[in-house]
């Protein structure tokens, strides 16, 4: 028997789950709080549904809610090859200056030396081939990289919305507390926020801290293997200051939870700390695949949408909530008619 047999949830295979595509939302809600929220209790299995809004009556005084207030940049250029057809850009990472690491399309056409002509004085330069195939490119342009994005660029809503993005994304795809240019797609746990219901967790008493990780495209790539430690992780970048840092120790040795909003914050946090649970300053590039089994260091509330199946971001969830709990909430969620991914409903795991 093989390390992989035996055990549920060692295996890819193991997050394999059926989701109508009608269930997959393709618009977000007119009001962020109002997403539906399913609580899910770690100690008894048990599970019940609340709105999002309901936030603020769970949440206890004393406990901190950790925020990802990195913002998303128009990275999807569009644009014509040289010859005039069709193609696409997805700058990943900044890599100074005008360069970037990106994705392209199509991948068989654009190599080192083609261009993509985006608008009359702006084209994306192929420079290189990295090793797990994207590409190294350079903007050609007159402006200053941040404002040709911001001109010309589109939303990088994720693949399985099937639409074009629309200025309701350009509010919608973004946080409230949005602050960080560097993403290529949302912290969507965040994404529910309202700055009425951030409001009524102050007044709560409750801690509201901040981190930043720069999310790349890397998150929607499922794994392949059906082993998950043969997949690599892309490399993200994050930062946590001294302040958060301190603050949230303090809330630790008070006996406080520490509730962290998104896989993304969960990632960061579990990068900095240390096998006592202190957390320690510092910003670099992460990357860290949580899955089972994996022993938890400073995350002791998560706070989620619902992930693709065969995805590392499920595979985190499982191993905070466990193997079983977790496709069993997300069975109930399929039941009771839950919407799925970044405009979807969300899920609180305590």
């Amino acid at each position: 028997m093989s390390g992989l047999e035996g055990k549920r949830g060692l295996r890819t295979s193991d997050y394999d789950y059926h989701l109508p595509p009608e269930r997959i939302a393709q618009t977000p809600r007119q009001r962020r709080d109002e997403a539906r929220l399913l609580v899910v209790y770690r100690g008894s299995g048990a599970m019940e549904h609340r709105a999002f809004a309901d936030l603020a009556d769970l949440v206890p005084a004393g406990d901190a809610v950790v925020l990802n207030t990195t913002r998303v940049i128009r990275a999807r250029l569009l644009g014509r090859r040289e010859n005039g057809a069709s193609a696409e850009v997805l700058l990943l990472r900044p890599l100074g200056g005008s360069r970037f690491e990106a994705m392209v399309h199509p991948g068989g056409k654009l190599k080192p030396g083609r261009k993509v002509l985006v608008a009359p004085d702006f084209h994306v330069e192929i420079e290189a081939v990295t090793e797990r195939r994207t590409r190294i490119v350079r903007l050609v342009t007159d402006l200053p990289p941040a404002q040709a994005l911001e001109r010309f660029g589109h939303v990088p809503l994720p693949p399985y919305i099937r639409r074009p993005d629309t200025p309701e994304d350009e509010a919608h795809y973004q946080t409230v507390y949005a602050r960080v240019p560097g993403s290529v797609a949302a912290p969507t746990a965040g994404l529910h926020f309202t700055r009425e219901l951030l409001d009524r967790l102050a007044q709560r008493g409750v801690l509201l801290a901040e981190i930043v990780l720069h999310i790349g495209a890397g998150t929607f790539k499922p794994v392949e293997s059906e082993d998950p430690a043969q997949h690599q992780m892309h490399e993200e970048f994050y930062s946590v200051e001294p302040s958060t840092a301190t603050a949230l120790n303090a809330v630790r040795a008070r006996q406080g939870h520490i509730w962290a909003v998104g896989t993304t914050v969960a990632r960061t946090l579990e990068t900095v700390a240390d096998d006592s649970g202190v957390l320690h300053a510092g910003s670099g590039e992460t990357r860290l695949f949580i899955r089972p089994p994996y022993r938890w260091k400073a995350v002791d509330r998560l706070l989620t949408n619902f992930h693709l199946p065969r995805s590392t971001l499920l595979m985190l969830v499982a191993a905070f909530a466990g193997y079983e709990l977790t496709m069993e909430a997300y069975a109930e969620a399929l039941r009771a008619g839950y919407m799925f991914y970044s405009y979807g409903d969300a899920m609180l795991i305590v």
